[in-house]
């Protein structure tokens, strides 16, 4: 069994600012060494922007955590310089199955069209994920980075000042004061910086519970995601199956309501279940089990003065569907190019709050979806469980039913369609897929692939199309990449238009299309995009 989650990885060291006479102002501080946290640190990191990590631990998390990291997950990691590690480690997925009773009702395959980097999943531990965004956070560090990260530094006070945040941080050593001109707080559904500022969620608490159990065995189970409803070894409920590296295994068995949490833990109660759905000829360890409800709420709003936040701590979803840390990288992926324009007084900072906005619209499309899954997955009425079942049974049959069976809608990226950085699409016979607002698709180009080659600034790419090499607005550049079209490309970026310019954000976020390029009306886009119209 791995250990990594034993191991203190940035252990606390007394650092100079605590013996400072009057505190030092830092120019991003995060609160939170998970996923969302560390991703925050390295993209700011690489933009030469200062990030100091504070977090009360001092090493990986460990437990009934994040599994399942999606596509875009996986292409922000890429940007981020640590998407090649997490690939080889995870297991990469796109099919999976469904099941009712004991009869496979119908499969699908999450990524049925060719010429991406990317699987549409990866199934990965957790501490594995933070694992690897830490070495790549110390990586940067050791090249001269100015970004850093602090264990055992627990935030127990902060001041939203106007022009800056006053923290007092806790350590072993005794408390000090440090100054941030931004703080990100990234310190999961907690929260502690939420509750300290007296803030919280609106939404909807579910009432069921599920058993988690991550199990070590030997198996012939197929590298697929797997899921029951009303199996014959857990009746009346459900179950879910998910394979992850070092031979460990995720299973989720839904328990029902009126339960005694602390004795459904119990190994001698935990092995029994298992070995039903398994079978008793199967040999496995128990590795972590825990029983979990869940909620899917938000913060009304996200930023609040020089305090934005950031996955778990801005909002809360069920697992089914993979939605939490994905989110949340979604979240800093938003962020940190807005952030970095601001801090560079390139923008002003109500660019920030379109990062409330479009990550709200966000949230609100994952609690969506999450809460549809939940709904089909634990029906609340007679009637609906009767639905529920007769599109199970049209399904094995009939394909125009399988859309309606909610297993848990994996998760996907936001399309922005309504943000106030979007420019009218004036292309619309080119793909809805690559429309304003969305996320670029990805397309084999050459020996490469197209987001690779976008960069981490605004991008112009010209599709048979001829484009002056940048475009700028002040100190705003967007840096043409001229491009043959490849079969992919024409699909998904050209569609029944014959040429294409678009104008895409470092979030590799669709701004604005034409059929050709035109000067002023790119310059008046990149201007939005940037948020000098706001």
């Amino acid at each position: 069994m791995n250990k990594i989650f034993e191991i203190p990885l940035y252990p606390y060291a007394r650092h100079p600012d605590q013996d400072a006479a009057t505190p030092v102002r830092r120019k991003v501080v995060i609160v939170g060494a998970g996923p969302v946290g560390l991703a925050a640190a390295i993209d700011l990191a690489q933009q030469g922007i200062e990030a100091v990590i504070v977090d009360e631990n001092d090493r990986v998390s460990f437990g009934s955590r994040a599994i399942c990291f999606a596509k875009r997950t996986l292409e922000i990691a890429d940007r981020l310089g640590c998407g090649t590690p997490l690939v080889e480690k995870g297991v990469q997925w796109n099919l999976g199955k469904v099941f009712f009773d004991e009869r496979k009702v119908y499969d699908f395959n999450l990524l049925p069209e060719g010429g991406h980097r990317r699987p549409a999943f990866i199934n990965l531990q957790q501490y594995y994920f933070e694992e690897y965004l830490v070495n790549r956070l110390r990586a940067l560090e050791s090249e001269g980075a100015p970004v850093s990260i602090r264990g055992g530094s627990k935030v127990t006070s902060i001041e939203n000042r106007g022009d800056h945040v006053s923290l007092v941080v806790k350590t072993p050593e005794g408390p000090y004061t440090l100054e941030a001109d931004w703080l990100i707080a990234c310190d999961g559904a907690a929260s502690p910086t939420r509750q300290i500022l007296g803030l919280d969620f609106v939404g909807r608490v579910f009432e069921d519970n599920f058993l988690i159990a991550d199990v070590i065995m030997d198996a012939e189970f197929p590298t697929e995601r797997w899921f029951w409803f009303d199996p014959p070894f857990n009746k009346g409920q459900s179950a879910l199956l998910h394979k992850q590296p070092d031979g460990v295994w995720r299973i989720d068995l839904q328990l029902g309501w009126n339960i005694d949490k602390e004795k459904e833990k119990k190994p001698e109660n935990v092995i029994p279940r298992l070995k039903a759905m398994l079978g008793e000829e199967v040999n496995f360890e128990l590795e972590w089990v825990s029983i979990y409800t869940f909620q899917c709420r938000r913060m009304e709003h996200f930023r609040h003065g020089r305090v934005l936040f950031a996955g778990d701590s801005a909002h809360q979803v069920s697992p089914f569907g993979a939605r939490g840390a994905n989110s949340g990288l979604q979240d800093t992926d938003n962020l940190i190019w807005k952030l970095k324009l601001v801090i560079d007084g390139e923008a002003k900072d109500n660019l920030l709050d379109t990062y409330d906005v479009e990550r709200v619209y966000g949230a609100d499309e994952n609690i969506l979806n999450s809460s549809r899954s939940t709904d089909f997955i634990t029906p609340k009425s007679e009637q609906s469980r009767i639905f529920r079942d007769a599109v199970l049974d049209l399904s094995e049959h009939f394909a125009f039913a399988r859309p309606l069976v909610n297993s848990g809608r994996l998760s996907m990226p936001c399309t922005y369609d309504a943000s106030p950085l979007n420019t009218s699409d004036t292309l619309t016979e080119a793909p809805a897929r690559a429309r304003p607002g969305s996320p670029c698709p990805d397309a084999p180009i050459g020996s490469g692939f197209l987001l690779d080659q976008l960069g981490k600034g605004f991008t112009l790419l010209a599709l048979n199309a001829e484009a002056p090499a940048s475009v700028s607005i002040g100190g705003i550049e967007a840096r043409t990449l001229s491009i043959a079209t490849t079969k992919e490309l024409a699909e998904r970026y050209l569609g029944a238009a014959t040429s294409a310019v678009y104008l895409i954000r470092p979030d590799q976020h669709v701004a604005a299309r034409w059929a050709q390029f035109d000067e002023t009306a790119v310059k008046s886009a990149l201007a939005r995009a940037c948020g000098k119209d706001l």
